[in-house]
This record gives C-alpha cells, structure tokens and sequence, in this order.
C-alpha cells in the first residue's frame, strides 16, 4: 500500500474512544494509525509520524500498574495532543501536578476558552464538551500555559507553544464537544500542518499491487459471508490473484433465513468470483452443543472455520494464501492494550485463529474502518445490495442466542429477524440505520395467550446507529413499529410471548448481546 506523505500516530491507552479519533483524522483525508501503548520508540519513530495524539484511558497515573509511555516518547520532535488521560499523562512526565478531582465529571459541561490559541480558533468562548474523568492537573508543568476552564476544572486545557504541546481535559473527537472537529483540524492542520493526501482510491490501487507482489502467481482462498468487508476483499484480491483465487462461502447453520441460497445466488450472478458453498452447519451444531460462554462460542467457531479453509486449501493442491475481511475495528477491539482490562472481545476472524494457520493471511482491509470499506466497495463497482447490507457478526446467530445454541433456538431467532428486518424495511429505514435485529433470551416469563397463561422466552430487539460500530446510539424507533414487532412475533412463532427493546448505547453496552 502506498503510504501517504502526512501520517499521524495515535498512542491508545485504553479508551473506548480512540478509534473515534481515528476516524475524525481519516474523514478529514489525512492517514493516521493506532498503536497500544506498549510499543517501543523504536516502532513509533519508525513510523515517522508528523504528528503524535496521546489518547484517553480508563486509569489514573498513580493506579499500580498505569499505562505510560516514556518521556522519551515526548522528546521525539512533532506536536503532541495529549485527550483525557492522556494529557494527564504528558502533565505528570513534564512535571505537573495530577491529584484526584473532588467533583468528578462524566457527560456533558460547559468550556469557558481563556486564552486566544491556534487550537481552539474558530470556537466560541463558551460552548458544550464532553467531560469523562476522576483527576485533574492542579498545576501545569513549568512553561505551560493554561488556556480553558469548566465549572468543576481550572485546567481543562494547556499548551507549550514552544514545544508544540496541547492538552484537552475533554473529548473533542464525541459528537458532543460541539466544536470537536474543529479543534481536531486546527491540530492537524494549523499546529501540525500536515496534507490531506490520504486518497481510498490510491490505496485500492496500491492494495492490488501489493497484493500481486505477494502471491506472484500463487493460489489463494477466500473466506466470504456475504457481506460488505468479505466482498470488498475478495473483489480486490480477485484483481490482484485472478485465477489463483478460489472463494468459500461456509454455511455454518448460524446465518438468517434463507442466506445462504440467496447469497450463493447473488455472488454467482452478479459478481465474477469463483465461489464453493461449503455445508457445515452440523460440525459448528455439534462443536457449540453445551457451549454458553461468548468467548468460547467466538473461539470455537473461529477455530472451525479455518480448519474449513484449510481443508480446502489442500483440496486445491498448493494454496498458500487466505484472504479475510478483517477491518480496524476487529484488530484494535481483539488486541490487549494493556495487562487485560481493554479487550472488549475476540472476532472470530482475529481472535479465533490458531497460532499454526498453516496459511499466510492476506487482510486487505485490515487498516480501514467501515464506512470507509463501503466507499472502496461503491467505487469497485460493487452494488448497494451488498455495499448497504447491515453487518451481520461472522459468529452469526450464535451470539443473538444467550446461551446454548440449538436448532430450536435458532429457528425461532431466524423467524423473529425475518421479522424485524420486513418491518424496518416496509418502514423505509434500512439504509438508515446501523443495525436491527433480534436477540433470543432464553429465560422463562409468564404471559396470556389466549384464555390460558403461558411460560415463553423472550425477543429483545435491537436498533442503533453508528458510522463506523465503535460507538453507537439506539434509534427511537417509532412505537407502531415496535408495536407491529412485537405483534407479529408473538402471534407468529410459537415460544415467545414478551418483546422487549434495548435502549442501551455503545458504550456503555456492546452492540451485539455477547
């Protein structure tokens, strides 16, 4: 891949957040990475970054065992943007002072600006931010100037000019800090003056000759699921492989209703991929029976589907390569930043895999965050049908079941999906919202059906909306939807009787159930 000329370097220290500032830096076409906190100088310099972001965290510098970087890190000669934690963290390594903060701030506060500065140009003196912390710098580090405040923070910024320093006590990369991404563009481009040379075109080019360089002639398979980020892959490898590129479509008897046959059908017709429908769904059955803990459903479920590809791969007589759909997010949200608090959870096409692939892993998708993916699939050709196709989990069904997975179970959660997604669509608002579906929740609840009382498990559906899966609000769906929902599960598929919806964002919550 051709690597842009201007390049910013995130060190994440565990927030949630971070990949949302990523994001924000590619909207604005300039390339930037994400690496934990872990990482040597000699990696970050290698990187040649022109600018460094210190993210937030979930810790304070005095925690045992705190996230930190070396001053070493700060000496390196670029601006720096401490957020959150980390701007404790340049304050406490450059000598200021952090101590915990009387009145702790979590969710929206006021910024009161209080001196004229290149980072907030363009911002009113008073607008909305959002605070997420417990300490707070109660002395600047010598040579630093205070230039911000909130009702319950005296340093809510701090800048060395000299040294191209910044510090922001809040968030600028949440939809909430009002004048977020203008701050976020004075760094870039006013402090760090960096280009906008991040191009997605360039890279699908540079995508399929890097890709070419690698196999040079060899075969490679790979993994599909009908989705956005497998096609887009496959479409690009298939520029690079041709011939050499066989495509398997697994089905695992944990997709939607009728999948399978409509997918086969789609990418036979539509798409010129040399496609094999592999039948599985009773070793992954057998594999979950007994099964309950998400992570081992995950595990299991990845484990199966490489050894699936690897079945086949000998099949094809010298295959060397698998070709996955794996994004940013599925990388950043199954690595462990630090000790073991910041793994959210394992994808099955990352953290599933065994150490012994036996297949060298093509991923050509693995720097991009989703909405970027679907703009790489629109300009490859590929139609809305596929590019404006919700995602689905690559465990599929099996983490919308709490619990054990069996045919009964999955019956009824492909029925109640079928559902959801005829409704959501008569109501215009598929290609509007992130993601809707079911999640099957097998405790027992009384109800009346009828003249009689019943004991049935529950539906609780499932609405939000997001850019990119890293953070997510749940749609007010309008009540005659929901209550047609509900209506039509409980009258149509026999074992429910109780419809619930989740009015839970990300974060708190996950997206998906497990």
């Amino acid at each position: 891949m051709k690597i842009p000329h201007s390049k910013i370097l995130i060190i994440d220290f565990g927030s949630q957040y971070t990949q949302l500032i990523a994001r924000k830096i590619r909207e604005n076409s300039v390339y930037c990475e994400i690496y934990p906190v872990t990482s040597s100088i000699k990696k970050i310099k290698y990187f040649e970054p022109d600018a460094i972001i210190l993210s937030g965290g979930p810790s304070s510098v005095y925690d045992n065992g705190a996230p930190f970087i070396s001053k070493e890190v700060l000496e390196i000669n670029v601006p720096f943007l401490g957020i959150c934690y980390g701007m404790q963290v340049m304050a406490y390594l450059m000598g200021g002072t952090v101590k915990p903060a009387n009145n702790r701030e979590y969710g929206h506060s006021n910024l009161d600006i209080l001196k004229k500065t290149k980072l907030f140009k363009g911002c009113k003196k008073l607008s909305p931010i959002w605070m997420s912390h417990g300490d707070i710098i109660v002395k600047a580090p010598d040579n630093f100037i205070v230039t911000s405040r909130t009702e319950n923070c005296d340093t809510a910024s701090f800048e060395n000019r000299e040294k191209k320093m910044y510090g922001l006590q809040f968030h600028p990369e949440v939809a909430h800090t009002v004048y977020g991404n203008k701050i976020l563009n004075n760094f870039l481009f006013d402090i760090a003056g960096v280009e906008k040379d991040w191009k997605l075109d360039d890279f699908i080019s540079g995508k399929v000759l890097d890709i070419a360089g690698l196999t040079a002639g060899k075969k490679a398979i790979c993994a599909l699921s009908g989705g956005v980020d497998s096609t887009v892959a496959a479409v690009i490898a298939n520029k690079a492989v041709r011939k050499g590129l066989k495509c398997i479509f697994v089905d695992n008897g944990l997709l939607r209703d009728s999948e399978a046959k409509s997918v086969m059908k789609y990418y036979r017709e539509n798409l010129d991929l040399n496609v094999k429908l592999v039948k599985a769904s009773g070793l992954f059955l057998k594999a979950l029976k007994g099964v309950v803990n998400p992570e081992r459903k995950r595990k299991i479920i990845g484990r199966l589907f490489v050894q699936i590809f690897e079945e086949e791969a000998k099949k094809m007589n010298g295959v060397d390569f698998l070709v996955q759909g794996t994004l940013y997010p599925d990388v950043i949200e199954s690595v462990k930043i630090f000790g073991s608090s910041s793994v959210i959870k394992s994808h099955h096409n990352v953290g599933g895999l065994p150490k012994k692939l036996g297949l060298k892993l093509i991923e050509p998708l693995r720097e991009l965050f989703k909405d970027e993916v679907r703009i790489i699939g629109k300009n490859l050709g590929i139609p809305d049908e596929i590019i404006k196709r919700q995602p689905f989990p690559g465990p599929g069904l099996a983490i919308r079941i709490i619990g054990e997975i069996n045919r009964k179970g999955l019956g009824i959660l492909r029925k109640a999906d079928a559902i959801v997604t005829e409704e959501i669509k008569n109501a215009g608002l598929y290609d509007k919202i992130w993601q809707s579906f079911p999640v099957l929740i097998p405790i027992k609840t009384v109800g009346v059906m009828g003249d009689e009382r019943s004991y049935e498990s529950l539906i609780a559906l499932r609405a939000v909306s997001s850019s990119d899966g890293m953070t997510a609000d749940f749609v007010e769906l309008d009540y005659n939807i929901l209550r047609t929902c509900a209506a039509r599960i409980i009258s149509e598929i026999k074992g429910i009787n109780r419809v619930v919806y989740d009015i839970t964002s990300k974060p708190p919550s996950t997206i998906e159930w497990e």
